[in-house]
């Protein structure tokens, strides 16, 4: 019994130092093309995942307005389609990052869903709010109002549901009112 003791606090002690002797010496992935960690998406997603549900809000202070969404296009287009891509162009450096920047104007894979349009967004409204450790996503608490990060969250919420040719010219990087790009205009 001594022996199995001795050995499970020498196993217990030789894991951590091999882990940090790694860490230190060895060649862990640190840069963006570089694989996950092993179980990196666990260790990161359900904590991550549990903190949200937690702390976002359950409910929605404003309701959806024209000039809110209106309002939240013209914050995404200046704030986050950098990252996140406009309607119809993804952004061109999402995919060089790790993880991925995910593109909020592209429908999934079953075409229903638009982006984050299936998140609560008061999940949005956290992640806006707080940022993502490890993600490149930034907290914008201190850079936009409470309101300001209700509207772009209520945008993204409402994605995936008919928008007002406004909002849409704005979300395609247009000014509300100008022809699409590549639109040719009509001869008079």
């Amino acid at each position: 019994m001594l022996r199995f003791a001795i050995g499970l606090i020498v196993g217990l002690l030789l894991v951590p130092l091999f882990v940090l002797g790694w860490l230190k010496m060895g060649h862990p992935p640190v840069a963006v093309a570089d694989g996950q960690l092993p179980f990196e998406r666990q260790i990161v997603n359900v904590p991550m995942h549990s903190r949200i549900e937690s702390e976002m809000p359950k409910s929605v202070p404003l309701q959806p307005s024209a000039a809110d969404f209106l309002a939240g296009a013209q914050i995404y287009r200046e704030q986050c389609a950098a990252c996140h891509g406009l309607q119809g162009r993804p952004s061109d450096f999402a995919a060089h990052m790790f993880p991925r920047a995910p593109q909020l104007w592209q429908p999934h894979h079953d075409g229903k869903v638009v982006g984050v349009s299936d998140d609560p967004p008061g999940e949005t409204y956290w992640k806006v709010k707080n940022g993502l450790r490890l993600t490149g996503m930034p907290a914008y608490d201190k850079i936009l109002s409470d309101q300001q990060i209700w509207q772009v969250s209520l945008l993204l919420a409402n994605a995936d549901k008919p928008l007002s040719p406004e909002v849409v010219a704005v979300v395609q990087g247009q000014t509300p009112g100008q022809a699409p790009k590549g639109a040719v205009p009509a001869n008079r």
